[in-house]
């Protein structure tokens, strides 16, 4: 049975940092993409950055490039996403994502994590 179970989340206030993880487990083939995306209330689930090849290709969306850094520990089948410099608009549930290719729409992932909350106060 596959699971990805999201931690990490929490509240902290604008500037700060959080990192959240993602254990993979229950894989038969360790799945090519693995991707963060958030979801805040009246919006729609949005990719936040995603990696392909035991995360030796990145891509972020623009509202976080530079300041969120996706990671992920191939031995442990754990996957990062540090957060620095957090703002009120990074306010959201975030979610980790698996599938066999990188796509931008979230329906085409396979795989979801129930999700960990970050708030990020002014």
């Amino acid at each position: 049975q596959v699971q990805l179970v999201e931690s990490g989340g929490g509240s902290v206030q604008s500037g700060g940092s959080l990192r959240l993880s993602c254990a993979a487990s229950g894989f038969t083939y360790s799945p090519n993409c693995m991707a963060w995306f958030r979801q805040s209330p009246g919006k729609e689930r949005e990719r936040v950055a995603s990696c392909t090849d035991g995360c030796a290709y990145t891509t972020y969306a623009d509202a976080v490039r530079g300041r969120f850094t996706i990671s992920r520990d191939n031995a442990k089948n754990i996957l990062y996403l540090k957060m620095d410099s957090l703002k009120p608009e990074d306010t959201a549930i975030y979610y980790c994502a698996a599938a066999p290719l990188c796509y931008s729409s979230s329906r085409l992932y396979n795989y979801w994590g129930q999700g960990t909350q970050v708030t990020v106060s002014s």
